[in-house]
């Protein structure tokens, strides 16, 4: 995989901030471009003006704030994607209350971050989003998680070893850490991520974890 740095090389977006505080979308402005990863910035308070420019500029990223005052960032990246199903948008936002995650995702984001992100992970999201890759901070999923408790109802599709392979998983841990934790062979926290990826019909950590929240699982 190349290292961020040469895939900056490579190509440079053009993005819209969108967000109702100035001062956080000027800050953010002068962080990217001093990263050096793009060619335009638009800035844009709240979800009309957002589709404005849209209008004017084609981009290639978006980073959606939640809630703005006019329009809020749910239904703002729900007309965008409406009128330009190609276009990709990150969710920014303080906010790690459920309803807030999941109305984003079902609204079309390709990525969530939290607004004190640093500016690193921020410049490798729309790397890896501008690539179709799904981007979710883990710091952001395991507020989330922490938050709910399993659903005897809907977990019956995971074993109680798989049950704790995935939450293990929500908190971040590596599949040797998992092994360290649960006295196992890492091959065997290898086959439990495998199986439980299978079950769930997901394909990355990310997807998992969403069908997990959604399902109640952890």
């Amino acid at each position: 995989m190349l290292h961020p740095a040469e895939l900056q090389m490579m190509k440079k977006f053009d993005i819209i901030i969108v967000d109702d505080h100035a001062l956080f979308r000027k800050g953010l402005s002068v962080a990217l471009s001093s990263a050096d990863i793009v060619n335009n910035i638009y800035e844009a308070a709240n979800g009309v003006e957002f589709l404005e420019l849209l209008e004017k500029f084609k981009v290639d990223i978006v980073l959606m704030d939640i809630g703005m005052p006019v329009m809020g960032g749910k239904q703002a990246t729900i007309n965008a994607i409406n009128r330009y199903p190609g276009l990709k948008i990150i969710a920014l936002s303080m906010y790690s209350d459920i309803d807030n995650f999941q109305a984003m995702i079902e609204a079309g984001v390709m990525g969530f971050l939290s607004k004190d992100a640093a500016l690193d992970d921020v410049t490798n999201a729309i790397i890896s989003v501008s690539e179709g890759q799904k981007v979710f901070s883990q710091e952001l999923l395991y507020k989330l998680v922490k938050r709910i408790n399993i659903s005897r109802a809907t977990s019956d599709i995971l074993t109680e070893r798989e049950k704790e392979v995935l939450n293990l998983i929500s908190e971040g841990l590596s599949n040797q850490e998992m092994a360290d934790a649960l006295h196992l062979s890492k091959r065997t926290v290898d086959k439990h991520r495998e199986n439980i990826l299978s079950k769930t019909q997901t394909k990355n950590t990310a997807e998992l974890i969403m069908f997990a929240i959604k399902n109640k699982l952890i």
